[in-house]
């Protein structure tokens, strides 16, 4: 269902796009030249009106791509589609003008400010009209209860009984299909109530397996007063679940710590908590630098590569590379590639960390770490996805075990990419023990807090300094 939407979204803005780069040929044509009718056809001789069919729409689709349009498209709201289409409407007209029609030949400036607000007028209502209409008719199937989102109710009590009947009896449905709850708790006689319309499926153990297992969009936290304290541990655990729309009682917003809104006046009187670290334009634009950089670092580097792995090859026995399990985003484990700067039987007894004149540690590696040489391949899981230029540098799931059981909060790290570099990383270095990682952990915690393109920015300047002074601890 949501890819056929993101489809018809994607189509609609094509063909839309389309359309309004023909018509503004036609009007500059027609109007403009004042040619009238007679010579229409000479637009369909013009070669850049043909490859500006092609140009101008995939313009389009990365900018809206980059704005998030196409990210949760069974939640748009009409009023929120009008403004995001106006906005980028006038973003991405500015830009065709200054990168495509800013050079052509006019008898008068008037040209240009016609053509402008013509490809304006005629871009918006053309893009905004078919989104109204798939929005209109999403919106329509949710409030008649055709379709809905899978929900997983927290909390199995009164309120939670309360919360339930609220949003089944609310005016305008807001589309929670209910899968079940689960308990925070005993589950006793105070639960027969809610057990009669919707399964007990768990306890708060089995948050994340039964948030994979039951595709859930939303969880609902309703716990009774007495449980306040468990939902601390029910934001870290839903955090860890992907991006799950999390919901919470009003009565309970002072203990959440973070960005929280109010839903719409006409559903119930839900707090929605914003677990977005950054604007939509952002995380596309990190992703994007993150290719752009990666690729040109991967092309500028390759003598690096040659050199360093034919070293390695020379001065110890084993592979050049080096692919260890790590834990990363949404907790999901994958390889991270390094240039092996350890002897081959270095953790025959164990998972060990590396500490100052570590044995096991070769010659060549010492100096790979102290530069960061040993780091480089990553390059390839930052293009593959799984980390990011910038982020909490990951770590495997026997460390984070130790970790979590002094410091619960580090599950919050996996709410974004782990990144070859870090706060914690350049004011901390690697850490040779449970304790430093938790010392570390502050570092990357206040990353976090003060996400964004700038705070990327910074980070990699300092990492580039680290490597050029040769600091790397």
């Amino acid at each position: 269902m949501k890819k056929q939407q993101t489809l018809k979204y994607i189509l609609c803005d094509t063909l839309s796009a389309m359309l309004a780069w023909a018509a503004l040929f036609l009007f500059r044509k027609i109007v403009l030249e004042q040619t009238g009718f007679v010579d229409v056809g000479g637009v369909f001789h013009d070669s850049n009106f043909w490859l500006g069919l092609i140009i101008v729409p995939t313009g389009w689709l990365a900018l809206y791509t980059i704005q998030g349009t196409y990210r949760n498209v069974m939640r748009r709201s009409r009023l929120k589609e009008l403004i995001e289409t106006f906005l980028a409407s006038i973003i991405g007209v500015v830009i065709i003008f200054f990168a495509l029609l800013i050079d052509d030949e006019i008898t008068t400036y008037r040209n240009y400010y016609a053509s402008f607000l013509f490809l304006l007028v005629v871009h918006f209502t053309l893009t905004y009209l078919p989104r109204l209409i798939l929005t209109s008719r999403t919106v329509r199937r949710i409030h008649s209860r055709q379709i809905g989102f899978p929900t997983l109710m927290i909390g199995g009590k009164r309120k939670a009984m309360l919360t339930y009947l609220d949003l089944e009896n609310q005016e305008t449905y807001s589309g929670n299909i209910f899968e079940g709850y689960v308990s925070v708790g005993q589950a006793g006689e105070e639960e027969e109530e809610l057990s009669k319309v919707m399964p007990r499926l768990g306890t708060l153990d089995d948050l994340r397996r039964l948030v994979d297992d039951n595709h859930v969009e939303e969880a609902i936290i309703a716990v009774e007063d007495d449980e306040r304290d468990l939902i601390n541990k029910i934001l870290l655990a839903l955090d860890c679940c992907g991006d799950i729309i999390i919901k919470i009682t009003p009565d309970a917003r002072d203990l959440i710590v973070g960005s929280i809104k109010q839903e719409s006046i006409f559903h119930s009187p839900l707090i929605t908590i914003n677990n977005r670290l950054m604007d939509e334009w952002q995380y596309s634009l990190k992703r994007i630098f993150d290719v752009i950089f990666s690729l040109l670092a991967m092309v500028i580097l390759s003598p690096v590569y040659l050199v360093t792995a034919i070293i390695v090859k020379c001065t110890s026995p084993g592979p050049v590379f080096y692919a260890q399990e790590r834990i990363g985003y949404h907790g999901k484990p994958f390889k991270m590639h390094k240039f092996r700067s350890m002897y081959i039987d270095a953790e025959d007894a164990g998972p060990a960390l590396s500490k100052d004149n570590d044995p096991r540690i070769t010659p060549f590696g010492r100096f790979m770490r102290k530069v960061r040489l040993d780091e480089i391949p990553q390059f390839y899981n930052v293009l593959k996805g799984t980390m990011s230029l910038v982020g909490p540098r990951p770590e495997r799931q026997y460390y984070i075990e130790q970790i979590i059981k002094r410091a619960p909060e580090y599950m919050l790290l996996q709410r974004v990419k782990p990144g070859i570099t870090s706060w914690g990383q350049v004011k901390y270095g690697y850490a040779s023990s449970v304790d430093e990682m938790v010392e570390r952990l502050r570092y990357d915690l206040l990353y976090l807090d003060n996400m964004s393109l700038t705070t990327d920015l910074k980070i990699l300047l300092y990492t580039v300094m680290i490597i050029i002074q040769g600091r790397g601890k």
